[in-house]
């Protein structure tokens, strides 16, 4: 009876995702990244246009992750996890780079930032 039970619960595992779930993450996905990129150019504001960054960063690995299901691999989430891991980094100096900004001009808009001076 044991044996049995290690059977069934073995069968069919993974199963495979079906085309509409993968259309479906990827349609999410593109949503996703359109949302930010459109965000990014519309907004003129460093903190606005920062979490836009980030978002299509997710919409990245969104459809990394769903490819990879998909494909039953494990290449794309090990994938998202270093873009992820730059995407943190990135994050500390942006903030930092934001603060520090917003410390000289008390402002955050980024038409004030378009001609700098060195």
């Amino acid at each position: 009876m044991g044996a049995d039970l290690i059977v069934l619960a073995q069968q069919g595992f993974p199963t495979p995702m079906g085309g509409a779930t993968l259309a479906h993450y990827l349609l999410v996905s593109a949503i996703m990244f359109a949302i930010g990129l459109i965000g990014f150019l519309t907004r003129r504001n460093l903190i606005v246009m920062f979490l836009c960054t980030e978002l299509m960063f997710q919409a990245g690995g969104l459809a990394l992750i769903a490819f990879s299901r998909f494909h039953l691999e494990h290449s794309g989430q090990t994938f998202v996890i270093f873009v992820l891991t730059v995407a943190a980094a990135e994050a500390a100096m942006a903030l930092a780079l934001v603060v520090l900004l917003f410390r000289k001009r008390e402002s955050l808009d980024a038409d004030e930032w378009t001609e700098m001076k060195g």
